[in-house]
Order: C-alpha cells, then structure tokens, then sequence
C-alpha cells in the first residue's frame, strides 16, 4: 500500500503567482532534516474588553520546554520538542506528530498592560493573557479645521 500526501494548495486553480510558490514550496527542494526541525504551533488569538488571550496548541510540550518574552510591544513564544530516542528503536511507518524548534512572534497594541502578564500551561495548551491598560486606550478625537 503507497500513502498519497495530501496538499490542498495544489487543489486550487492554477495560477502564475501561486505556480512558483507551489514549486518551491514542494518537497523536491525540502530535505526530510530541514523540515523535521522546525514547525508552526497552531495559535488561537481572541479579544475581550478587558484583555487579549493567546492560546497556542503544544500537544507533548512540557512547560519548561516554551519560553515566553514581551519586548517592546512584541510578544515572542518560542520553544523546543526533541525527538525522544527510545522510539528510534521502532520501525515507524508515519510520524505525524511534530518535532523541533518554533518561534512565533506577535506585535501587540498600545494599550496593553505589560505588567499584569499572565500565562498557563495545562494540557498541552498555552494560554497567554495579556490585560488592556485602561489609562493608554483614551481615544482622542481631532477636529478637522
């Protein structure tokens, strides 16, 4: 039996500006190391009137493999899942689970209070709750002359 990888950008029409990302974007031109090393968790981002929360999805992730960093307005989570080495002892027909590096960065508002910060990790999900400052969401209007 042969497995058929599945690709819905190639179920699309056809179209000049997505024929040269669809070929570089192949798997022809990706080595099996350079994909296995890093991916993109899957986030969740949501407003409140009192705040924003971020959820990402980090299944196997313990809490001490993510880092958290709020820098100049930029919220940076990154982390690391290593392949464990009693399962490279198996003769694996798919591996769909992911391994490797990740950093996903996020350029916040103004009005947030960076003080306040708070985040939990709970079941594979990391939920990052970031409070609006109520002092910097004054709107000012102008009049116009």
């Amino acid at each position: 039996m042969s497995l058929i990888t599945y690709n819905p950008a190639k179920t699309r029409r056809p179209s000049t500006s997505r024929f040269f990302e669809d070929l570089f974007n192949d798997n022809f031109f990706q080595s099996e190391v350079s994909a296995s090393k890093s991916f993109v968790p899957q986030v969740d981002v949501s407003e409140t009137d009192a705040a924003f929360e971020l959820q990402f999805a980090l299944p196997g992730f313990k809490k001490g493999d993510v880092s958290i960093e709020l820098n100049n307005g930029v919220l940076t989570v990154s982390g690391e899942r290593k392949f464990e080495e009693e399962k490279t002892k198996k003769n694996f027909h798919s591996v769909e689970t992911r391994y490797g590096s990740f950093k996903r960065a996020f350029q916040m508002p103004d009005n947030i209070n960076d003080e306040s910060v708070e985040a939990k990790f709970e079941d594979g999900i990391l939920n990052i709750i970031i409070p609006k400052d109520v002092k910097k969401e004054q709107k000012k209007n102008i009049a116009i002359k």
